[in-house]
């Protein structure tokens, strides 16, 4: 019976994940309650539709408790579809697994991510939900649209956060970071060793470590441009991608 209730009420995400090769589930998306709303409100008025069979003659009454049938088993079908229909975040990939008898799976490498269009409606806005529209290298109508989706710009910052860890996408530095006159270096190991010209005016040579006074003007630097120019959702990405202090030795 416990298996039955399994294969009828649960996706079973766990099953598309790729264990073997250290695929882990970042966050899994569930609809927003008003995904819910119509099929339940469908579902209500079957219900209304049946109870006038007690005022209805007897020989008529057949016809609006099958309407109401009909409209419950409709309604409670869309909910059931909701339930099952799951948006799941990995450290590799998204995907989408949706069915109730038959099952479908639609997934897109983070590679193919060309951008993410959020969509809130004005209730959308109230509520905390929206849609999201994939634009990818290939198009995937499985993953295009996703609708319904608690926490939209949440959920988008979490898609970005995979895709700038994964390595898809190169981390640019202020070049205040760097002093009003000098270059950005062109690899974090090239910042680490203090290469260019440093911020005091001399030329720092490949190996030459960055003083302390250096390393507080450029942490500063970029506490002021981040507050300065940036957006929170930007900010946040660049502070989470920034070398760590122990990086810098």
């Amino acid at each position: 019976m416990a298996g039955l209730w399994r294969t009828a009420f649960d996706p079973r995400v766990s099953d598309h994940l790729i264990s073997d090769e250290g695929e882990i589930v970042v966050d899994e998306v569930r609809r927003h309650p008003m995904a819910f709303l119509g099929p339940g409100l469908l579902s209500f008025l079957g219900i209304l539709i049946m109870i006038t069979t007690i005022w209805v003659p007897i020989d008529l009454a057949w016809l609006p408790l099958i309407i109401g049938l009909v409209l419950v088993v409709v309604g409670g079908f869309k909910m059931l579809a909701a339930h099952m229909d799951r948006f799941v975040i990995t450290n590799m990939r998204v995907f989408r697994v949706h069915g109730i008898f038959s099952q479908h799976t639609a997934t897109m490498p983070m590679s193919r991510i060309l951008d993410i269009s959020v969509h809130k409606p004005f209730l959308g806005r109230i509520l905390n939900y929206g849609h999201f529209v994939f634009e990818s290298a290939a198009e995937n109508q499985g993953l295009r649209d996703i609708r319904f989706v608690a926490r939209p710009d949440q959920r988008d910052l979490t898609i970005q956060r995979v895709i700038q860890r994964s390595g898809l996408r190169t981390s640019m530095r202020p070049l205040g970071a760097y002093g009003p006159a000098q270059a950005s270096p062109s690899t974090p190991a090239d910042a680490a060793r203090g290469d260019g010209i440093g911020d005091d005016g001399r030329n720092n040579q490949p190996g030459d470590p960055i003083t302390g006074e250096q390393a507080a003007e450029r942490s500063l630097t970029d506490e002021e441009w981040l507050a300065g120019g940036w957006s929170d959702r930007d900010a946040a990405d660049y502070r989470s991608s920034a070398p760590q202090d122990d990086d810098r030795k």
